[in-house]
């Protein structure tokens, strides 16, 4: 069936299968043990015939929430459909038609259907608010609601919040298991930055299918000096950090990233970190010193 939504990412067909729901994420340990067991309940759940459990994620962008769905999905081998809130906001009249489309096509799915819907205020949003004077938009979460007013054996709800006080009282009602994925601390960020560095640098220096090469320094007291610089950065923006390492040696003369280049890039990243915080809290600066 082809779907009017505005999904962002859908799959009936089984292309990989992370072994673990936890490849490619690093979270708090007491939260990688919550989630573990979340996807062993719903393996069980899957191989039972049972209802499917739905869950809440919520918290700072960026912290592993559309992964860790994906990687559920994948691993017990659904069909799943990721989609945002704002997406579905926007749909006008056609949302209504679109919701009941998407709810028929998740109940035809032999194998289980996760339907992970990030940014969830932005249409599940409570009755009173501004955005909720629109008409349409009204409607389709009224369809969205019915659609889930019982638990199924045929799909699971994933829904990605920043605020959850946001939602609609319908919604708590719905959700089963809630997390909540805050900024990775010290060591969480040390191990992030380990992986990202073997991924984007060591293990294309390695391989040779880059020209790329790294100097010889202490990589291990690198990435444990820049954990401490990089209080209060994402998953996401420290993905991007390494992302950046990579990126500056192939473009280099003689393709190394030596020390000093890693270092110059942490330094710049730490300062456009600092600046994104101060314009969310001050707004825009003066502009007089550009006229």
């Amino acid at each position: 069936m082809a779907l009017p939504l505005p999904l962002r990412q859908v799959s009936r067909r089984l292309l990989s299968r992370p072994q673990d729901v936890l490849e490619g994420v690093v979270l708090h340990p007491s939260l990688e043990a919550q989630v573990r067991n979340m996807a062993i309940a719903t393996r069980n759940t899957q191989k039972n015939h049972g209802l499917y459990r739905n869950v809440l994620m919520y918290g700072p962008p960026g912290t592993g929430k559309t992964l860790v769905a994906k990687n559920l999905a994948l691993n017990l081998g659904m069909d799943y459909a990721i989609m945002t809130g704002e997406d579905l906001a926007l749909r006008g009249r056609e949302g209504v038609t679109a919701m009941h489309e998407l709810f028929d096509w998740a109940n035809t799915s032999r194998r289980g259907f996760l339907l992970f819907m990030d940014d969830a205020e932005a249409f599940l949003r409570k009755p009173a608010t501004e955005e909720m004077s629109n008409y349409y938009l009204r409607v389709t979460q009224n369809a969205f609601l019915n659609h889930t007013r019982q638990r199924s054996n045929k799909f699971m709800l994933v829904l990605a919040s920043r605020d959850p006080k946001q939602l609609h009282r319908d919604i708590h009602d719905r959700i089963d298991v809630m997390f909540y994925f805050d900024p990775p601390g010290p060591e969480e960020r040390e191990r992030l930055l380990r992986m990202y560095l073997d991924k984007y640098v060591l293990m294309p220096a390695t391989e040779g299918k880059q020209r790329l090469k790294l100097a010889q320094f202490d990589y291990g007291r690198k990435c444990e000096e820049i954990a401490e610089l990089t209080n209060g950065m994402s998953a996401r923006e420290i993905a991007q950090l390494a992302q950046s390492w990579q990126d500056t040696a192939c473009a280099s003369e003689d393709g190394v990233l030596t020390e000093a280049m890693l270092d110059a890039h942490v330094e710049d990243f730490v300062q456009q970190h600092q600046q994104r915080n101060a314009l969310k809290r001050e707004g825009p600066g003066p502009v007089d010193e550009h006229p």
